[in-house]
């Protein structure tokens, strides 16, 4: 990860400990270039900050959730918006070319953080199950319980298979697609005959993620190693 010489705060909350009202999560950006974060909230539940935000190296947002939040953080990256309008396009993570998503998801590939709380306790994963964009890793804070980080740091696009890479027009990777969106195979995408978790095991191509990722989802089945859960806690998500 790239060392921080400052943080910037664009909005600022304590980050203290969870309680029965809330939690806070806190949103950074590690990375050396401009991020655009993202995040979907489940069925019936409130929008987090309209749906995205602007981060550039180093800053940091800080967002309270209700008590009972589920749903899902990723990070956007390349994108252009119009000032005025908050219209544009990003490369990866696009979530229908605005800035604030409005309750739509991010275009994968794209690596994601997911949260389910108080149910009763919380439960939460990186998941790669939709591809690979950035490394981002989840660090809880002030929880009871097993609490542990999910740390996704490495550059999965430096190892992306041939046929799962994302390429700019000069060649460059700037994501790693799954198998089951590249190659649209059953086996892959633990469909069809394959909708079984006896069914679906592992592939060449999630055991690069796995590799890259261990304690990530790699494929839709790779719970035993990928959820975990604390509770009454706050989050730090990392990007880069």
């Amino acid at each position: 990860m790239a060392s921080l010489q400052f943080i910037f705060f664009v909005s600022i909350l304590p980050f203290f400990t969870g309680s029965t009202n809330a939690a806070v999560f806190t949103l950074q950006n590690r990375c050396k270039q401009t991020i655009w974060p993202g995040t979907l909230s489940g069925s019936g539940k409130p929008l987090l900050i309209h749906g995205g935000v602007e981060l550039k190296p180093a800053q940091t947002t800080t967002i309270t959730a209700p008590f009972g939040w589920s749903g899902r953080f990723w990070a956007r990256t390349g994108c252009v918006f119009d000032q005025s309008t908050k219209k544009g396009s990003c490369v990866t993570g696009d979530c229908g070319g605005v800035l604030e998503c409005g309750g739509a998801g991010g275009a994968p590939p794209v690596s994601l953080a997911e949260f389910t709380l108080d149910s009763p306790q919380d439960f939460y994963d990186v998941s790669l199950v939709d591809g690979f964009n950035l490394p981002i890793s989840v660090i809880p804070s002030g929880g009871s319980g097993n609490c542990s980080s999910v740390i996704c740091d490495s550059d999965l696009n430096t190892v992306c298979p041939k046929e799962l890479e994302v390429r700019l027009k000069d060649g460059g990777v700037v994501a790693c697609e799954s198998a089951c969106m590249a190659l649209k195979k059953d086996e892959y995408c633990c469909t069809g005959e394959y909708n079984n978790p006896k069914v679906c095991k592992p592939s060449k191509y999630s055991e690069v993620f796995k590799k890259a990722c261990p304690t990530s989802y790699s494929y839709p089945y790779d719970d035993e190693t990928s959820t975990f859960t604390c509770k009454a806690a706050n989050y730090l998500i990392t990007f880069c």
